[in-house]
């Protein structure tokens, strides 16, 4: 079950843990994404405002330099009669424009506009156009003349000249908070963000409140590349809650997961307290079945000597010794009838079934009445009882017969726990609307752990097989269920050696 129920949980971790990388690197890769984007949509924003602005200026510009360049490739296919004519004209023109758009602080700026046209036809040596008259040399003109259509580019000036433009007039805190937004709501991330745009590990003006660099959930990706892909501008992202959106993907499945294991941990748990419950029970019930056994095998077996000693012609007629023999046959029937009844009043009271109905009676009284009980025994061993009644009051609501019990049981275990001549000493006192009773002894006293489960039902202090305590472990627990129902408590604090005190707290009534 244990080993079980440590595979369970590392499963689970497990389980969680793998969950919890995967939508970690779910959310680097969406973040990467949203980067990319927001990076190529500046950059190609910034493009199409610079080419609408270049070919404004082309517009009735003169042309500085012009150069054309043309390159013509004739191939024939014996095998199919096909010719191949491939033709790639460049035109390059230079033109010395005004750079006032730029805003870079220059007069003029070269500029090259460049038309890039290729074509390939291929033609068949019984096609219509070979069987007219026109020549090879006329289709490659025609062809040269032909007109694809044209592309403004821009070289490395513009490149070049870019980087002298400062960075917060090339993009604005908006226009990356909006492309981000975009793009992270895409993929379904809705939480707040930091943003900068850094030159060099340097700070710039374009970031948000609040930016720190140096967070560790940092994205970086380059942003405004020149002719060599390399960039001396870093767009930066952090989320300072991205652990908890995390966490959040995952919390539904990680508190299910909880719960049932730790329904399965109180399951385990419950099963071995009961196990561990039931071998102490166990071990209880054998040592109260041996106590028990002991104790009615010495009254059972005084009750046999003394009815063979009536049995014997030498005593029957001596009415002294027959009486004498009855009277011990008699006490010890007694004594087992009071260990049946003691067994039978505790099981009544854990059913609720013992009727204890209570009257108003004085502590005191019954304390007196509880002491003619064991007085004999007490003087018979040459012990004392010393009473010090300082309570005021002492009117309890209580049932006299139960309580009598319960203060007869605490004398008895003080005699018995004593091993020479018991000495005893009852106080009282009042406390606020309560009578204190405290019973002390002078006798062999308990250890702690013996002081805590001492009111537990069938409970003893383990001796082995000596027997030399009479007792089954019920006295102090019925002694506690009756104090318990009288709403008045019971504790008692010893020490091995020293003797013990029992304190009873008792509400008063007027």
């Amino acid at each position: 079950m244990s080993l079980s129920l440590v595979g369970i949980i590392a499963v689970q971790a497990y389980y969680i843990s793998n969950s919890i990388k995967d939508e970690e690197e779910q959310f680097r890769f969406n973040v990467k994404k949203a980067l990319i984007y927001t990076s190529n949509e500046i950059e190609g924003r910034e493009l199409r405002e610079y080419t609408i602005k270049l070919q404004g200026l082309f517009k009735g510009a003169k042309v500085d330099t012009t150069a054309f360049k043309d390159f013509y490739l004739e191939q024939e296919d014996e095998n199919s009669s096909e010719t191949i004519l491939y033709r790639n004209s460049i035109l390059e023109e230079n033109y010395k424009l005004s750079s006032s758009i730029f805003d870079i602080g220059l007069d003029s700026i070269n500029i090259k506009k460049v038309l890039s046209e290729r074509e390939t036809r291929v033609v068949s040596s019984n096609s219509a156009e070979t069987d007219s008259d026109i020549s090879l040399n006329a289709m490659l003109l025609q062809m040269g003349n032909m007109t694809r259509g044209e592309h403004f580019f821009y070289d490395t000036a513009y490149k070049d000249l870019s980087l002298r433009i400062p960075i917060h007039k090339r993009v604005s805190k908006s226009e990356i908070k909006r492309n981000l937004t975009k793009k992270l709501r895409e993929d379904e991330i809705n939480i707040d963000f930091q943003y900068a745009i850094y030159s060099n590990d340097l700070a710039t003006k374009v970031q948000s409140e609040e930016f720190d660099k140096y967070e560790a959930t940092t994205f970086s990706m380059p942003i405004f590349n020149n002719e060599n892909d390399k960039s001396n501008y870093s767009l930066l992202v952090n989320f300072p809650k991205r652990n908890k959106f995390i966490q959040s993907s995952i919390i539904s499945m990680t508190i299910l997961s909880f719960i049932f294991t730790t329904i399965i941990i109180i399951a385990y748990a419950s099963s071995l307290l009961q196990l561990l419950k039931q071998r102490k029970i166990s071990e209880i019930k054998t040592d109260f079945i041996n106590n028990m056994t002991h104790e009615f095998k010495t009254p059972i077996a005084t009750i046999n000597l003394a009815l063979d000693a009536i049995k014997n012609p030498k005593v029957i007629n001596d009415n002294d010794k027959v009486m004498r023999y009855l009277n011990m046959i008699k006490e010890e029937n007694k004594r087992m009838h009071a260990q049946v009844e003691n067994v039978l009043r505790i099981s009544k009271l854990e059913k609720n079934e013992l009727n204890i109905s209570k009257e108003r009676v004085k502590l005191h009284d019954l304390i007196e009445d509880a002491i003619t009980h064991v007085e004999l025994i007490v003087e018979d061993r040459n012990g004392f009882i010393n009473l010090h009644l300082d309570a005021e009051n002492s009117w309890v609501l209580a049932n006299e017969t139960h309580f009598t019990n319960v203060l007869v049981n605490i004398f008895d275990n003080a005699i018995k726990y004593s091993p020479e001549e018991p000495k005893i000493d009852v106080y009282t006192e009042n406390v606020a609307n309560n009578i204190i009773l405290r019973i002390k002894d002078q006798g062999s006293g308990m250890s702690k752990a013996v002081s805590k489960r001492v009111f537990e039902k069938f409970y003893r202090e383990h001796t082995g097989n000596i027997h030399n305590i009479k007792g089954h472990g019920l006295g102090l627990a019925y002694v506690k269920r009756i104090v318990d129902d009288h709403q008045g408590f019971i504790a008692v604090e010893s020490e091995k050696e020293k003797g013990s005190t029992f304190i009873i707290k008792l509400p008063l009534i007027s």
